[in-house]
Parts: C-alpha cells; sequence; structure tokens
C-alpha cells in the first residue's frame, strides 16, 4: 500500500428531473457554505498509521481535520479480500467508506462484510473514539454483531475530535467550523477517502460511500462535497431537518437567531443541489427520525442520478441500516460494472389507472402499490399494499383510493432486489 501499508401530470405530484442540471453560480453553496472550505485539504492523502493488522479487519489512526486549533486523529477499522485471506490476482479492489450513525462508532463488522464482497472497506469513528479491538467467532471467524454497540466499548482518544451530542451538533455552531460536529464529520469521511484510494489495493477511481441515519445525513453532505465517488448510499438520512416532523427539528428551532447559520451550514439541503454522484435514497414509511416529507424533499433537490427504496415499516437502526442488498447492487453497478437496478418513472394517473414506465435489465417479478389513508404523525401511520400487474415497460395499477394521500409504487426483481418511485403526496380528494 501506498502508506506503507500505511408522474402524475399535475402540478398537485412531485416530479423529478431525469437529467442532470449545471448548478447556478448565483448564491452558489460553494462560494457561501463552509463545508467547502476544507474540501481541498481533505481531498490530500492524510497522514496515517496502523495501530493493528493481525486480524482479518485492521486497525488505523489517521490525521483529522483541526479542533478548535489542536490536532486530531481519527480511529478506522480497514478490511479487504487480502485481509481476509481471500485475496485474487483480480485486483484492484473497488472500496466503499461507511459512516456510523448517532450513538454509534467504527463497526468491524460493517467493514468485514463489504469485504467479502470483494471491497476494500474504511469504516471510521467520527465521535473521538475508539471502539475495542474486534472479536470473532470462534467457530466461524466471522466478527461477533453488535460487539460495539454499548459506549462502554469505546475509549477517548488523545486527540480525539469533537464527541457527537448535541452540544456539537448544534449548539456549536457561532462562526467557528472548528468545534463544529458536521464540519468534522464531513472533512473527516472526505479524509478517509482519500486514505483509502491511496491503498496500493485500491482501485482509486471505484469508489462509494454509504451512511446510517446520521450516517445517511453525512453521506448526502459527502456525495455532495467529493466529486470522486461513483456512488452514494444515504440510509435514513437526509436533509430539511428543520421541517415537519424530524426530530431534530426541536433542537435546531432552539438555536433561535443561529438557526438560519446551521441550516445554510450543515443542513444537507443547503449542499444537495451541488451532488452529481449517483445516489440510492434508502428509507422505511415509518422512520421517526426522517419523516418521508423531509426525505422526498431532499430526492428531489439532487439534480444528478438518482433512485429510491422506502420499505413500509423498515426498522431504523445500524444491522437494519447495512442489511438491504440493494445498497451493495446499486454500488456494484457503478463501481463494478454489476446489473443495475430497475429505473422507474413518474407514476401517471389515467383514469382509474394509475400508469408507471419502467426500464430493469433484471426481470420484474412483482410490483405494488403502497399507501396510506391514515393522518397524523407520520410514524404511526399505517399502510396499505395492493398488488400490481408488471407488463413490458409498465406498470399498471387501480389508481389510489381517493383518500390516499401519500403513496409509492414498488417493483422487485428476479433477485429480490426492490425499489421503488418517489414518495408521491396529494390532499384528499373530498367524497361527492
Amino acid at each position: 500500500m501506498k502508506r506503507a501499508l500505511f408522474s402524475l401530470a399535475m402540478s398537485a405530484w412531485l416530479s423529478v428531473p431525469l437529467t442532470a442540471q449545471e448548478p447556478s453560480t448565483a448564491s452558489s453553496p460553494r462560494t457561501t457554505n463552509p463545508l467547502y472550505a476544507m474540501v481541498n485539504a481533505a481531498k490530500q492523502v492524510p497522514k496515517m498509521r496502523w495501530e493493528d493488522q493481525s486480524g482479518p479487519v485492521h486497525q488505523l489512526i489517521y490525521e483529522g481535520e483541526s479542533y478548535q486549533g489542536h490536532p486530531t486523529e481519527v480511529f478506522a477499522f480497514y478490511a479487504s479480500p487480502s485481509t481476509l485471506g481471500e485475496g485474487n490476482d483480480d485486483g484492484p479492489y473497488p472500496a466503499v467508506v461507511l459512516i456510523h450513525g448517532g450513538g454509534g462508532t467504527a463497526f468491524a463488522e460493517w467493514a468485514w462484510l463489504w469485504a467479502k464482497r470483494g471491497y476494500a472497506a474504511i469504516a471510521m469513528d467520527l465521535a473521538g473514539s475508539r471502539p475495542i479491538d474486534p472479536i470473532y467467532d470462534p467457530k466461524t471467524g466471522v466478527p461477533i454483531r453488535n460487539q460495539t454497540a454499548g459506549h462502554e466499548t469505546r475509549t477517548r482518544l488523545p486527540l480525539g475530535g469533537p464527541d457527537q451530542g448535541h452540544d456539537t451538533k448544534f449548539d456549536s455552531i457561532d462562526g467557528n467550523a472548528s468545534d463544529d460536529w458536521p464540519f468534522h464529520a464531513a472533512s473527516n469521511v472526505l479524509r478517509a477517502h482519500s486514505l483509502i484510494r491511496s491503498f496500493d489495493e485500491v482501485d482509486a477511481e471505484q469508489t462509494a460511500v454509504t451512511g446510517i441515519s446520521w450516517g445517511g445525513y453525512t453521506t448526502c453532505l459527502a456525495a455532495s462535497l467529493d466529486d470522486r465517488f461513483n456512488a452514494a448510499v444515504p440510509v435514513y438520512g437526509c436533509g430539511f431537518l428543520f421541517e415537519g416532523e424530524s426530530v431534530q427539528k426541536p433542537a435546531i428551532d432552539k438555536l433561535n437567531e443561529r438557526r438560519e447559520a446551521w441550516i445554510k451550514a450543515y443542513d444537507p439541503s443547503s449542499v444537495l443541489s451541488q451532488c452529481r454522484v449517483p445516489i440510492l435514497f434508502v428509507n422505511g414509511t415509518n422512520d421517526i427520525h426522517y419523516p418521508l416529507d423531509s426525505y422526498q424533499k431532499s430526492f428531489q433537490i439532487v439534480p444528478g442520478e438518482k433512485q429510491m427504496r422506502i420499505e413500509v415499516n423498515m426498522p431504523h437502526g445500524h444491522p437494519p441500516g447495512w442489511a438491504p442488498q440493494e445498497i451493495g447492487l446499486f454500488i456494484d453497478a457503478h463501481c463494478r460494472g454489476g446489473v443495475p437496478l430497475a429505473s422507474l418513472e413518474i407514476p401517471v394517473i389515467d383514469g382509474n389507472e394509475m400508469h408507471v414506465r419502467y426500464q430493469s435489465q433484471a426481470p420484474l417479478k412483482s410490483a405494488t402499490l403502497h399507501y396510506t389513508t391514515d393522518t397524523g404523525i407520520r410514524s404511526k401511520r399505517k399502510w396499505k399494499s395492493t398488488p400490481a400487474k408488471v407488463n413490458n415497460e409498465t406498470i399498471i395499477a387501480t389508481k389510489p383510493p381517493q383518500d390516499a394521500n401519500t403513496w409509492f409504487v414498488s417493483v422487485t426483481d428476479q433477485r429480490n432486489a426492490m425499489v421503488t418511485t418517489p414518495v408521491q403526496f396529494q390532499d384528499p380528494t373530498p367524497a361527492p
């Protein structure tokens, strides 16, 4: 390794741009958002040292973003087919950067899973700490699941950056980015990307990023800031956290006169309009942290290639967040020439039917219309699902009930890979 191994055709419905659009130069986030100030430095390969290379999942420390004028270090796990003893002559490997969510840390088992898929993977801690050494099942050699879920399994680094509490995520906003967790998180993700791209066994031109919850939030930032990625998959996390039912909204509102400054600096809605990295948004219908309204808005403002996977009642957490096979298939399609996920157009209502045109290299085996007529808090709404018919290039279903206020269509191919249309919203039509 180079580092010394060191649609509806009605205005009431949301529509999706199908082609990339050039960003406006007027008041561009690239000139007004403080995150862009660190990008050039973060794209340089950081100093690093190996902490332990004795197991299948290696441990390293790399140089992080400065914190209140002082240097910092970041802990990360690294794994690849070679570290697992499964290397072959087909390298170099594509690479993936793995971003944990709130309350999380670097997960050895997550890096191991991606190494088993044929990727080099780096999973860093973004809270200034390091977890315990990986624990492996003595019979299978597989890292034990959830081994670092508890905070007691982590130790603060002597040169650790800001922790991931509300005081550093929100309250620290004061015009000085050096003590803001979102600034550090985005910078240290880009630095991890620069680092893994520098390794001899990595194909620097075939890289991706995925993150869960707050890691999905950070994935939105990273994909908008770093055009070196080939693919991005934010799970749960999104922008527009200052609106609607987001559980983060109260903390943002409490900033009072600093509220707008935080939104312009750190809400992903401020930079997603610059995202040119192909991106797959993954979420559930009832997620309390990142509700569908904010999620669809985040999807909507991305001008480039994008897809969506919404699962009815998808649970929220780290293992559930890295479980969907569509994450790997999407990244494979952009980093390894794999068969892409199905592509769906905007649903169109035609009389009593709903039509969705699609393209799919993998044959589709089913389609489903999902909708809710419930009102109130989105996380508590019940959803109904009805089968749709798969015809050549078109999905046909009975149109949603007139009292449906939120709906979307899913398709599943013969690999059991599922994608969905963008989420559709409308005010219920009063009964005649």
